[in-house]
């Protein structure tokens, strides 16, 4: 049985990469400040579950040498770009030095022997083509260059401690949970909330859209097979989605016509038209394929 700590395990997509460790005989641990995430969000006993705050490191240190945690997956961030960008310097102070605190403890821990981070697919710049890890890494935008400097942080630690490490970058996630007004979940909200006519801002993007289901299924599959160095893998499903083809997605599991107006307030200025993983690596590495398709997880998505 193998100690598992999970920072940011009661937000989005920890609450799905929580459910499935949990399904496995291990220990789980998590560490969330509840900014985002919510307690309701896990079945976990107050032992295993600590409210810290990644920013303060003596509560951070104290809590992981308590827990003595054998593997890490770091998740813990802000990470809605929109938000990012008007408070730049709260998301530097959490997804940068968060992170370098909790490295800093980590190295005076002699208990952990693989390290997770979630990195994400904002480090590329603007492509076309499905993106490999090997793609130049230019961010957009304060949330991209925030990450990007997480992966520099792990891996200049995995140097010092030769504690294996994968970083993985995430693509478009969607599922149960979700905390932020991204795509997915605000065309469920307005849905939901009786509008047939709903508000969006850009149509014409397409996004490789992954349910974190599918996403929990390959941290567990990384977790437990990388044991040695450093690597990067993409997680996306390796398939794009327009946003009409979403929003036709909901139509149908609804039954009902769902029409667009565009809301200028909703526009990005910036955009990318494409956002698609290649995700060869990461299907070979683990043995891996996403199952869940979008119109079946929007599905569960409507009341």
């Amino acid at each position: 049985m193998n100690k598992i700590l999970i920072t940011g395990g009661a937000g989005f997509i920890g609450s799905s990469i929580y459910k499935k460790f949990q399904s496995n005989n291990d220990e789980i641990f998590v560490i969330d400040n509840l900014s985002f995430g919510n307690r309701a969000f896990i079945d976990i006993d107050d032992d295993h579950f600590f409210e810290v705050d990644i920013r303060d490191f003596n509560t951070l240190d104290k809590t992981l040498k308590q827990i003595q945690p054998d593997y890490i997956i770091h998740l813990a961030a802000i990470h809605f770009i929109p938000y990012c960008n008007k408070h730049p310097f709260e998301a530097s102070e959490i997804n940068i030095a968060g992170t370098v605190n909790l490295l800093k403890s980590v190295r005076s821990l002699n208990s952990v022997k693989r390290l997770f981070f979630a990195s994400t697919a904002a480090v590329y710049p603007i492509l076309d083509n499905p993106i490999a890890e090997t793609s130049t890494l230019k961010p957009l935008d304060i949330y991209g260059h925030t990450k990007l400097m997480g992966e520099h942080l792990f891996y200049d630690n995995h140097l010092i401690t030769k504690i294996p490490t994968v970083v993985c970058r995430f693509f478009n996630a969607f599922g149960p949970n979700e905390t932020n007004p991204h795509l997915i979940p605000e065309i469920a909200d307005q849905i939901n909330a009786g509008q047939r006519t709903i508000q969006l801002g850009n149509l014409t993007p397409k996004r490789d859209f992954i349910h974190t289901y599918d996403m929990a299924e390959a941290v567990f599959g990384l977790m437990h097979k990388f044991d040695k160095g450093y690597d990067v893998f993409n997680l996306g499903r390796g398939e794009e989605y327009s946003v009409t083809e979403i929003v036709d997605y909901f139509s149908a599991a609804l039954g009902e016509k769902v029409s667009i107006e565009v809301d200028e307030a909703r526009v990005r200025k910036v955009e990318r038209m494409h956002l698609l993983a290649d995700i060869t690596k990461l299907k070979s590495f683990i043995n891996w394929e996403p199952v869940i398709k979008p119109e079946e997880g929007i599905k569960t998505l409507l009341k």
